[in-house]
């Protein structure tokens, strides 16, 4: 049995509820989860903290992770455990926001409190980019990691109010648009097609079939062609 066959065959059966194969997962899988916290040292958390956020992501991404998604588990599991990390450092203070986002983050909020009342209605997150030239989920890390008062998860009322992020209509969750933020800051370094490839598939939503008829060739292709791209981003953050 292959190497990726026989992680598969642990995932099964730890989605199954074995704690033998989660346990094996886990420390099969030990270079890769230091390989992606290694970039979140110095940050004020302990290195066994983060080695423990990262099993965290890890165990999420075992859970949620099927051979439908068309690339290798650990590619998969890259974005996941990262996004664990970030999300403490986020909601425990760790990361410092600077002044240039606090602006920003201002700036949107009043932007959403404007065109909410000129339309009766709230921005999605595209019209939001479009306005102030950024990525939509650049437009939610910024308003999300600033915690301005007009924030994405702060209640407008009471606790039956409805949050931004509930309010907007965004396709995105959080988890998708730090993934995406993970991605963009290893993707410098690729070739042309490479950067096309996870624009098309990271920025634009593409799916794979959407991207083979642009690029002329097979989704099978593309398929192989982006597993290979994911692993090299994965050798980049890490």
């Amino acid at each position: 049995m292959s190497e990726q066959n026989e992680t598969m065959e642990r995932i099964r059966r730890a989605q199954a509820g074995c704690d033998e194969a989660k346990t094996e997962l886990i420390e099969n899988n030990s270079p890769l989860i230091k390989s992606v916290i290694r970039r979140y040292r110095n940050k004020g958390v302990d290195y066994e903290d983060l080695y423990q956020l990262g099993c965290i992501g890890f165990l999420k991404a075992i859970r949620n992770f099927s051979e439908e998604f068309g690339v290798k588990f650990s590619t998969y599991a890259v974005p996941m455990i990262a996004g664990e990390v970030k999300r403490f450092l986020r909601d425990d203070g760790y990361i410092k926001v600077s002044r240039s986002v606090k602006s920003l983050a201002s700036k949107i909020s009043y932007f959403v409190e404007a065109y909410r009342r000129e339309h009766d209605d709230s921005p999605d997150m595209e019209t939001v980019a479009k306005e102030f030239g950024i990525e939509p989920q650049e437009a939610v890390f910024v308003l999300d990691s600033a915690k301005f008062p007009v924030s994405l998860y702060d209640k407008a009322d009471d606790e039956h109010s409805q949050s931004l992020m509930e309010k907007i209509a965004d396709k995105e969750t959080v988890e998708d648009s730090l993934d995406k933020i993970i991605l963009k800051d290893a993707i410098a370094d690729l070739d042309e097609r490479e950067k096309k490839i996870i624009i098309l598939r990271y920025y634009r939503d593409k799916t794979q079939s959407e991207v083979a008829r642009v690029l002329g060739v097979s989704q099978v292709q593309i398929s192989r062609l982006e597993s290979k791209i994911l692993d090299k981003i994965k050798r980049a953050i890490s």
